[in-house]
């Protein structure tokens, strides 16, 4: 990372992370501060009053009801940093959810609170149909430049040193040693040191995450002020998530849920509120990270205190909960706990998928199912994460369950269980047997599943 002012252009596109696109290897990133702060923190980082995104900023009115009412833009946009909520609006736009002169509404409103200049121009183009934009866009763009060239001056000593390999071997784990040395030998003071937190912030904000998170990472090993560092690692942790580097932000995700465990909080209310930004974060690993699809419930549910802050204050992330529990049928001995969970919050939040499992495992309605399973796979099963895995092991759950209840089960009855026809039902069950993921046969004269006896090991 060795751009000078002049080489770093000011523009950025977000997609969908599923995308799986490097945002630091385009040719464009954006000076994109997203996070403007009095205080100088990462947005979204502290309990402290958040000027963060709302509902009405990021939630363009809607093609239809039914897109409106299981969106959860509105409820998870508050908990995230402005950077992560761009890339769901890019995906509410390629999956053409809503009108996109709406989306483009949307995002204007959530940039005039960012410095984001070159991209909210591109906006206001399309917006409006016109090459022209507003005076005080222009102005901004220069002030932000002139604003990364101070910092990059302000940083210039300490980053000197920190690419200059033989230097850095001097550093040791005591970072009071380090703090000495570099005063001492590089006349590389306190100053210096809060000056890379800014520059680092900054290239952040500039849309640079891949020179933010190594800049981050040394500034967390020089910094002995407890909060400035969490403050950081929060920022270390959002590029990673926007780099797409799933490995290292499954990392950092760990190292901010022991400190946020362990911390010692002025309020209890500030810790809750740390977990559930904690969670909301970790969604955009969970769901793209192929190594990582058990510990979504690690996090969300074998730990009461987040289980707890879900109940309290975000309910709406029980549907990604189910969604995991649902795709990894090896956490049955949770799975009940869960259940409960589910009946528990019915009248705090309810989406098909926390109804579908309500049906199954609590009402044994069957054909209440049925139906919560076709309105999955019609209103956005084609997008949702995992869809295939997801499909199947629902249908796995009603068979499992009515086959509990019944010994003969006809199969065409099953086959409208599973809103499958006829043949292909067929199909599907004998693969199952065949896998070993059903102890059942078949009566082709009969048409009918016969589910062996499953007697006691005594």
């Amino acid at each position: 990372f060795k751009k000078t002012i002049s080489e770093i252009p000011i523009r950025r596109r977000f997609t969908f992370p599923g995308k799986q696109r490097d945002y630091s290897s385009e040719s464009n990133p954006s000076l994109t501060p997203f996070t403007l702060n009095p205080s100088g923190q990462f947005l979204c980082l502290f309990p402290f009053p958040l000027q963060t995104t709302t509902a009405a900023t990021v939630t363009p009115a809607p093609k239809s009801a039914t897109m409106a009412t299981y969106d959860l833009t509105p409820r998870i946009a508050p908990n995230l940093d402005r950077h992560l909520v761009f890339p769901l609006l890019e995906f509410l736009q390629e999956q053409q959810m809503y009108p996109d002169e709406e989306i483009l509404k949307a995002k204007i409103e959530l940039l005039n609170k960012t410095n984001m200049v070159d991209y909210a121009m591109d906006i206001h183009k399309s917006l409006y149909h016109t090459e022209d934009v507003p005076q005080d866009m222009i102005e901004r763009r220069v002030e932000v430049v002139a604003r990364l060239k101070s910092l990059e001056e302000g940083a210039a000593p300490l980053v000197a040193f920190l690419q200059n390999p033989s230097a850095v071997q001097e550093l040791r784990a005591d970072k009071q040693y380090n703090l000495q040395m570099l005063n001492d030998r590089y006349q590389i003071g306190p100053d210096q040191i809060e000056a890379l937190y800014q520059y680092a912030k900054f290239q952040f904000e500039c849309g640079n995450y891949s020179g933010a998170a190594d800049y981050l990472y040394q500034y967390r090993a020089l910094c002995t002020n407890s909060e400035r560092s969490l403050s950081a690692l929060w920022g270390k942790l959002a590029a990673e998530v926007l780099m797409q580097n799933w490995v290292v932000a499954v990392e950092e995700l760990n190292r901010l849920k022991e400190i946020i465990d362990s911390k010692s909080f002025s309020s209890p209310l500030n810790q809750v509120q740390s977990r559930i930004w904690l969670m909301h974060w970790s969604l955009f690993i969970f769901f793209n990270h192929d190594n990582d699809k058990t510990q979504i419930i690690d996090l969300f549910n074998q730990d009461n205190r987040y289980l707890n802050a879900i109940q309290t204050s975000a309910p709406h992330l029980l549907r990604y909960l189910a969604t995991a529990f649902i795709v990894n049928k090896r956490r049955r001995s949770q799975f009940k706990d869960f259940i409960r969970v589910i009946q528990q919050e019915q009248h705090s939040y309810k989406d098909p998928i926390t109804e579908f499992l309500a049906c199954v495992f609590v009402n044994y309605d069957f054909d209440g199912a049925q139906k919560k399973m076709k309105q999955i796979e019609d209103g956005n099963g084609s997008t949702m994460p995992l869809r295939d895995e997801f499909m199947k092991n629902a249908r796995l759950f009603i068979l499992e369950t009515y086959c509990r209840i019944h010994q003969r089960i006809d199969m065409g009855v099953l086959a409208e269980k599973l809103n499958m026809d006829y043949e292909e039902a067929e199909r599907w069950i004998v693969k199952r047997i065949r896998n070993s993921e059903l102890d059942a046969k078949i009566d082709t004269e009969t048409g009918t599943v016969i589910m062996e006896p499953n007697h006691p090991n005594v």
